[in-house]
């Protein structure tokens, strides 16, 4: 399978399958968020940028770098300046990029919603950053507390955003679709009794009583 069809195969796996396998060093921290509701859940291979605290520069520079369906993110950690407004996202989505995910803020929030262009960040600042600090793109990146490198695979939903290594990429997809198709037989009177028996298992375990 090719890296475009393994990535458009997990734009149907929720973040809570793949957090479940991939566990909690692969999910960005909570900080990192959908700017808008109800955001559609978006998966692509990441483009890494790094923008110093005060500085775009460099995202600017990857909207017109990045290729139609990645996801940029970028680790910045600014709570000052936005890294990107309502133009910037317009061109992203009219180039085809599927997502901003950002350890940091954006301005225009309205313009972006109202054009439908994800945007997964820590929030919101009127006043824009400066364009100075010039940084290789492509380059591993740390966003919301994960590591990132180039080509690992992102997805990002309304519950958040995971990062999948390229490695492990067609692994975890298999294990997600075969776990999604284990759930989707299981009624949840299935899932009651199995739940019930572990739990009380585990008690019992602890030395519970009721």
């Amino acid at each position: 399978m090719t890296d475009t069809a393994i990535s458009a195969a997990l734009q149907g796996v929720p973040t809570t399958t793949l957090a479940d396998l991939l566990g909690r060093e692969q999910v960005m921290d909570i900080g990192i968020r959908p700017l808008w509701e109800p955001v559609p859940r978006v998966a692509g291979e990441a483009f890494t940028v790094s923008c110093p605290p005060g500085d775009n520069l460099m995202l600017h520079a990857a909207v017109h770098r990045a290729a139609p369906g990645s996801v940029v993110v970028v680790e910045s950690g600014d709570l000052d300046y936005a890294l990107a407004g309502g133009n910037v996202c317009a061109v992203a989505r009219r180039r085809g990029i599927a997502a901003f995910v950002a350890d940091g803020l954006i301005r225009d929030l309205g313009e972006v919603r109202e054009l439908g262009f994800p945007v997964f960040a820590r929030g919101i600042i009127p006043i824009p950053g400066t364009k100075k600090a010039v940084r290789p793109l492509n380059e591993p990146v740390r966003c919301g507390g994960v590591r990132v490198e180039s080509g690992d695979l992102i997805v990002a939903d309304e519950e958040g955003v995971v990062a999948v290594p390229a490695a492990r990429a067609a692994e975890v997809l298999r294990k997600a679709l075969a776990k999604l198709a284990k759930e989707a037989e299981e009624t949840l009177d299935d899932w009651e009794r199995a739940h019930r028996a572990r739990i009380d298992e585990i008690l019992a375990t602890g030395g519970f009583e009721d």
